[in-house]
């Protein structure tokens, strides 16, 4: 009888699980992955820096020896020392009375001074002038202290009504608002003059004036609030006292009422207000942007009509109140206005203007007398990234773009350089690669940083005119890593949904890889419409190299309804997070796996924080099929909970249907597979209560979940205890495999 219990109960456990030793390895491996193959990646990543007014530049660079810092002069096409380290770090230990090392220096950053025969670093609270030729310390500082500039909150709406004087440009008066009304300060008497009369505690004018260059006229706003929605957070355990405190921030949402502002003219020396009319000024989302014309005969200001359809730059001229259209900006789905770009050619009256009008991102001259197109100074199916510099004087463009070269990554940026009437369009940076640039102080020359995710990096000097090579940098050696294990991640791409777009992504494998064996598959997802995300410069760790440690190919993939592509893979987005790209994500995946058998797709886990924390989730509650396993951190759940900008921009306005059909909260009975959720407690970017109402709702269908809470944490991925449960989670649910006894081998 007691061999047959036995027995029985020998059945009942689980068969197949790796020794304890093996896992325990494993997740050491992954702990360790970029400590050890960091320490053998030597001359990459390097950030050169011009010294202010001349034609050198210095860095610093890890090689066998540590970290090396090197003065670069353009002129002579040399490089050399920036210094003696072995000198300085002896005249630092004896300054200091403890042991530096010459190539482990206690700085990250210098600068130069007389002639660069001396060099200034701040260690601790002390910043050091050392003189190299002479070998001794010449000045002994306090490091300045510098009060900490406050980030503003994304749903933050300021209120203007503080009390801010500004300065005319001349410096005889200032102007400032008192009791909601704007005043005017002669600085040689003090006499205070009141401009207006009409401001009141309801309806005020903004503390943000504008002078005229000529010192004739301001603009500000008057300036109507609205009902301002308070996020409320409890801090349960604070670490300073026992009882829980509440956190209040101004946290505004979708449909929420918005502030209303309307330009004001005022010519103090006349004593005159010009109350500025333009046609639905209630329909805003926002007004600013005051920019005054040189010749202080006009100013524009920037109108974004709520629901992000319209963009408007508007123009008042002398003292007309009719505000008249200077650039109009309209699409049926959004006008993404935090790529748009105005450069104005005061000389020329015209100005330039970077517009997705004819379905791809690209650069505009445009009359400024007549507010018409003259003529696009870019076109074809590629992108304007953003503009570096504009040579008025020779008409010339210097600007990123991604995705004129056939066969090539789209993503990767290049420098070019184009004349803003001929069009002629020259490439700077034709090397296959993501370039990263700084030019000099007379934009005559720049460095070039280029790598790939899957090519090291190569650091030249090139001259700006032709992006002719003058002298090479730094070209990054990684053999210790390979020699050590490393494999290099793989580029990938395939069709997307409508089997013609290509889709471009990463595939990363363990340093143990083996071709014979079937892997599990995670992929990492962040898929928020305002960017592109799947890295492009190269790295060590790429992705989450570490995660695949344990066992996985970990990729990553940007889909449509992503940035810096089309306008059409743009919209996808459109009233519609939850698509997220699943349908490109799960054919590039398919693909990826008809080339690479190891990729078990019949395995796949997801994971992401905040846009991708509601993506992550979305996998397995719309594409249970494919995606099984989802770990999802400070996910904005249902985007009427999030704060207004980003989900206005993207879901549309009024708040419509759209915004429940792609809610995770109100799709939550669709879950199916394993899912884990992770929230810091006291998340100030994603409403919290966004994550809380998923659970009520997993909890009311009666699904099974994880649920992580995370005490004084706030928009977060889940920091070290977050990552090993992440890690746990799809070794269980992934892997099949038992994790370690954490609560018996923690310390």
């Amino acid at each position: 009888m007691k061999t047959r219990l036995l027995s029985l109960l020998l059945a009942l456990l689980p068969l197949g699980f790796l020794p304890a030793q093996e896992i325990e390895e494993r997740y050491r491996v992954a702990d360790a992955f970029k400590q050890k193959y960091g320490d053998g990646y030597f001359r990459g990543n390097i950030t050169p820096a011009w010294i202010e007014n001349t034609r050198t530049l210095w860095y610093s660079v890890k090689t066998p020896r540590g970290t090396e810092f090197v003065l670069v002069d353009a002129d002579k096409k040399t490089k050399r020392p920036a210094f003696d380290p072995v000198a300085l770090a002896k005249a630092l230990t004896r300054e200091r009375g403890k042991q530096v090392e010459p190539y482990n220096l206690p700085f990250p950053f210098i600068t130069f001074s007389d002639k660069n025969k001396k060099i200034k670093f701040t260690i601790g609270d002390t910043t050091y002038t050392y003189d190299v030729a002479r070998d001794r310390f010449t000045a002994r500082e306090p490091r300045e202290n510098r009060w900490p500039r406050r980030g503003e909150h994304w749903g933050r709406v300021d209120r203007e009504n503080g009390y801010y004087p500004v300065p005319s440009p001349d410096r005889a008066r200032e102007a400032f608002t008192r009791e909601g009304n704007v005043h005017v300060r002669d600085l040689a008497t003090g006499k205070v003059t009141q401009l207006s009369f009409d401001g009141s505690e309801g309806e005020y004018y903004s503390a943000r004036v504008t002078w005229s260059p000529d010192s004739r006229a301001l603009v500000t706003c008057k300036y109507r609030p609205a009902t301002t929605r308070v996020l409320r957070t409890v801090v349960a355990a604070p670490a300073d006292q026992l009882q829980p405190r509440l956190e209040e921030i101004d946290y505004v949402k979708p449909g929420d009422a918005l502030p209303v502002r309307r330009p004001v003219l005022f010519i103090p020396g006349e004593g005159k207000q010009v109350n500025i009319q333009f046609p639905e000024p209630e329909a805003q989302f926002s007004v600013g942007d005051i920019r005054w014309h040189p010749s202080s005969g006009s100013f524009t200001f920037d109108y974004n009509k709520r629901g992000h359809q319209q963009y408007i730059v508007y123009r008042v001229t002398g003292t007309d109140p009719v505000a008249r259209p200077l650039v109009t900006e309209t699409q049926p789905t959004f006008v993404y206005y935090n790529t748009l770009y105005r450069h104005d050619l005061h000389a020329t009256n015209e100005l330039l203007w970077i517009s997705e009008r004819d379905g791809w991102r690209h650069l505009y001259l445009i009359d400024a007398v007549t507010a018409t197109v003259k003529h696009p100074v870019t076109r074809g199916e590629w992108v304007v990234k953003r503009v570096l510099h504009v040579d008025e004087q020779a008409r010339l463009v210097y600007l990123v773009g991604c995705g004129r070269d056939a066969g090539e990554d789209p993503y990767l940026e290049k420098i070019y350089k184009v004349h803003v009437d001929t069009g002629e369009l020259l490439c700077l940076t034709p090397e296959n690669g993501n370039h990263q640039v700084v030019f000099s102080p007379d934009r005559s020359l720049f460095t070039d940083s280029w790598s790939r995710v899957d090519l090291p990096p190569v650091a030249v000097l090139r001259d700006a005119t032709d992006g002719r090579v003058l002298l090479e940098l730094e070209r990054a050696d990684i053999s210790k890593a390979l020699a050590d294990g490393w494999r290099t991640p793989e580029v990938f791409r395939a069709k997307g949904r409508d089997g013609a777009t290509d889709i471009w992504g990463v595939i990363v494998r363990p340093v143990d890889f083996d071709p014979a064996k079937r892997y599990p598959v995670i992929e990492y997802i962040y898929a928020g419409p305002h960017d592109s995300f799947v890295p492009k410069n190269f790295s060590i760790a790429p992705v989450d190299a570490a995660l695949a440690q344990l066992g996985f190919i970990v990729v990553q993939i940007d889909g449509m309804g992503t940035a810096n592509r089309s306008k059409s893979f743009h919209d996808v987005c459109w009233k519609n997070l939850k698509d997220a790209g699943f349908p490109d994500r799960i054919a590039w995946l398919k693909a990826a796996a008809a080339v690479h058998p190891e990729m078990d797709i019949s395995r796949v886990g997801i994971y992401g924080c905040s846009a991708g924390g509601q993506s992550a989730m979305g996998a397995v509650l719309f594409h249970p099929d494919f995606y099984k396993v989802s770990v999802s951190a400070c996910g904005c759940h249902d985007n009427r909970m999030d704060k207004i900008w980003w989900n206005e921009q993207w879901m549309g306005y009024p708040v419509g249907p759209e915004y429940a059909a792609s809610s995770n909260v109100v799709n939550a009975h669709l879950l199916q597979g394993k899912l884990m959720l992770i929230l810091g407690e006291l998340d100030d970017n994603v409403d919290p209560s966004s994550t809380v109402q998923v659970v009520n709702a997993l909890i009311r269908a009666n699904k099974e979940f994880d649920y992580v809470l995370l005490p004084n944490q706030r928009h977060t991925m889940g920091g070290p205890y977050g990552e090993r449960k992440r890690r746990d989670f799809f070794v269980r649910h992934l892997l099949d495999e038992r994790t370690p006894a954490w609560n018996a081998t923690a310390k």
